[in-house]
């Protein structure tokens, strides 16, 4: 019974820092670039845009497509780093209650 017990109070655990985590992963703010950092966009954890920047150079207005490929291209890239620290957060987590990494959560 203790046994029952103890996956309890571990998924209980889990639940707490995934939901603690989540909210700090709403909070935090990512900036992805493209272009070698001549375009760089933030984005907060909720994919919400925040700024971007671009360099003086990359604005050319007979070349308009350039710059909006640099923008998908910082954009995505922000994504994907939101996501991989999401994912490193859970890792972190997953390691701290003694479960594995690869473990597939119902969230």
């Amino acid at each position: 019974m203790t046994n029952l017990a103890q996956m309890m109070q571990k998924a209980q655990m889990m639940k707490e820092k995934m939901t603690e985590m989540q909210q700090k992963a709403m909070e935090r703010e990512v900036t992805g670039e493209a272009g070698a950092g001549m375009v760089a966009v933030t984005m907060n954890g909720r994919g919400e845009l925040r700024a971007v920047k671009l360099e003086k150079g990359i604005v050319n207005p007979d070349d308009v497509e350039v710059l909006e490929d640099l923008i998908i291209a910082a954009v995505n890239d922000a994504r994907k780093k939101a996501e991989q620290a999401i994912a490193e957060e859970t890792a972190k987590i997953m390691e701290e209650l003694g479960l594995p990494p690869d473990m597939d959560l119902p969230m």
